[in-house]
């Protein structure tokens, strides 16, 4: 696909354009006890580091290359690291994987997204995840509409299900911030008709704060929101919202979790291609690195976009492993990683 560049300063576009219910059940989740053996990890074709400002090569060695892990799966998305692996979600497949550094998969959980079936090619399976400080995995399930609690042998516990009565739309993406709350994005993907859907029952599409036992809607005003992140001194928030509009915004977060001042970071502009902006992540100096068209960004917390790690096929998402200085990408169908000369910055709590 064309390529459109333009320097990008704060609040300016930098675009390369590229290229949901039956009942939830809650038993215990199946484990497969045999892995894949793992394919040789490669250098990844068609993948590439594009260079637009000399301070990029302090965050990723120019010599770095992208390699691919693993591959086929249908829609690879909510990546973390943990215990030594990469666990993620293919999101189309309602199944959730773990891939280690040699690109040897498992199958951990099948049915992840909470429902025996879905719809062949909807995003109803399981999606985001992070580690709670209890060191239990809380799960985003798109075909349930739920964030659920994963323990040591992978049963599955309801966390969070409805909003002031209302079940949510579809849990996609959630973070813990550095003052130990949780913050959840809930766009309606998980839902056939969307925002038109007769099981749609919260009139927004809401970014969550959930601290002593309550969930509060901080944001009701972004059309679709989707990845979520903090700046390492939690003092902003960062989200990516897919559509009508692409764009990325930040705002200030005060002590009380409220959150003012909303500025745009980077839009793209349309028309919307099939990489809309999804999953993001900060790293230990601040920069973010948001996926959206043509691949993922990074971007300093000025809003001056350094990079942009392109691959072969959409780039949903990304996750920080090891000590920080691997990153490994969700690809669609691969699972890819890059080296690191700027560490992310790591999950509030980790195992």
């Amino acid at each position: 696909m064309q390529t459109c560049l333009k320097i990008l300063t704060v609040g300016s576009v930098l675009a390369a354009l590229g290229a949901c219910s039956p009942k939830p059940a809650d038993t215990p989740a199946k484990t497969e006890t045999s892995a894949a053996a793992p394919a040789a990890v490669v250098a990844a074709a068609g993948a590439s580091v594009l260079r637009l400002d000399p301070a990029l090569d302090k965050v990723i060695a120019p010599d770095a290359q992208i390699e691919k892990v693993a591959t086929g799966f249908g829609f690879a998305e909510g990546p973390m690291w943990r215990q030594g692996r990469l666990w993620f979600a293919d999101l189309t497949g309602n199944k959730m994987f773990a891939v280690s550094p040699d690109g040897k998969t498992e199958l951990l959980i099948d049915k992840s997204g909470g429902l025996d079936t879905i719809p062949k090619g909807s995003f109803r399976g399981s999606n985001g995840m992070v580690t709670d400080k209890d060191g239990s995995v809380l799960m985003n399930q798109h075909g349930a509409r739920r964030i659920v609690r994963l323990d040591d042998k992978l049963g599955i516990t309801p966390f969070i299900e409805k909003f002031e009565g209302k079940r949510l739309n579809s849990p996609n993406d959630l973070v813990f911030a550095p003052d130990g709350s949780l913050w959840i994005t809930d766009p309606p993907y998980g839902l056939t008709g969307q925002d038109k859907d007769p099981a749609k029952e919260v009139p927004f599409n809401g970014v969550y704060r959930y601290a002593d036992g309550k969930l509060t809607a901080v944001i009701k005003d972004i059309p679709r929101p989707n990845g979520i992140g903090f700046s390492p001194d939690g003092k902003t928030l960062y989200v990516s919202n897919s559509e009508p509009k692409m764009y990325v915004k930040k705002f200030d977060v005060a002590a009380d979790g409220s959150v003012s001042n909303g500025k745009m970071l980077i839009e793209y502009p349309g028309p919307n291609p099939v990489d809309v902006p999804d999953g993001l992540k900060v790293d230990s100096a601040g920069d973010v690195w948001t996926s959206g068209p043509g691949g993922i960004r990074v971007i300093s917390p000025e809003g001056k976009v350094l990079g942009q790690i392109k691959l072969p096929e959409v780039a949903a998402n990304l996750a920080w492993a090891e000590d920080g200085k691997t990153v490994y990408f969700t690809g669609s169908t691969s699972i890819y990683r890059l080296k690191l000369l700027t560490p992310g910055q790591l999950p509030l709590y980790r195992k």
